[in-house]
């Protein structure tokens, strides 16, 4: 597929990010003044929660709000995950991505949790975010993976962006497989380190080999990052793309 074809398939499946410490209503705004683009809407905004009441308010329709639980750290007591997911919802959250207990051993305590979050969340979307670079074998990704899928997770996430590395081709690899093998409708987040239009390309020309071209939609698949939107959009209007790691 062309460049611009292929940024207008990220487009629409990006959630776009802002997850720093120290962000403002302010810069909640903005964001949200950039998710509407003249290509058409990103898929979603990705917030902390104590800003989703306000995006709810000034949100254009047609752009669903995700925001964060046990982040980044995946280690804060089930109850109070449950609790800020449920006041997440709400005040207006359409989806939760949570990050699963990955450092505890075993996979109990991973399916208990996503099945908490999923009883909680009702209609709304959970996506389990695994931190994919801290899990140390392809036997662990997978089994990680398998208990957040048995838990009733509607996505796979990747990462944080706040651990020990991003997303990679080899874990998404796993994740569409584990995926395929359950032949459950459960999509993938790859979230972590896609800045480019060459970044993405190659996680859509992995995915329309493993799933195929239809299954890329805002409904199986997204993108979670800050910048990559800029690079879309260069590519898209025929701009210069920004400098590696220019963002938001």
């Amino acid at each position: 597929m062309t460049p611009s074809l292929n940024a207008m398939r990220a487009l629409a499946c990006l959630d776009l990010t802002l997850l720093e410490e120290r962000c403002s209503e302010a810069d909640v705004d903005a964001l949200i003044e950039r998710a509407w683009t003249s290509h058409g809407p990103v898929a979603a905004i990705c917030i902390w929660p104590g800003f989703v009441a306000h995006a709810r308010a000034v949100l254009p329709e047609g752009i669903r709000i995700a925001t964060v639980v046990n982040f980044p750290g995946g280690d804060q007591p089930l109850d109070r995950v449950v609790a800020e997911a449920g006041a997440a919802l709400a005040a207006g959250a359409d989806e939760i991505d949570m990050v699963v207990p990955y450092r505890r051993p075993g996979t109990a305590a991973i399916e208990a949790a996503v099945r908490a979050v999923r009883q909680e969340a009702g209609a709304a979307v959970v996506k389990a975010i695994l931190e994919t670079a801290a899990l140390d074998t392809p036997q662990r990704l997978r089994e990680v993976a398998e208990a957040a899928q048995s838990g009733g997770a509607d996505f796979l996430k990747t990462s944080t962006g706040k651990g020990p590395g991003g997303a990679s081709v080899s874990a998404v690899r796993e994740l569409l497989a584990v995926v395929k093998r359950a032949n459950q409708n459960v999509g993938v987040k790859v979230s972590g380190g896609v800045r480019t239009l060459a970044d993405a390309e190659r996680y859509l020309a992995l995915v329309d080999h493993e799933m195929g071209a239809e299954w890329i939609t805002p409904y199986r698949f997204r993108f979670g990052a800050s910048g990559l939107l800029t690079a879309l959009l260069a590519a898209l209007e025929g701009h210069d793309p920004p400098a590696p790691g220019a963002g938001y």
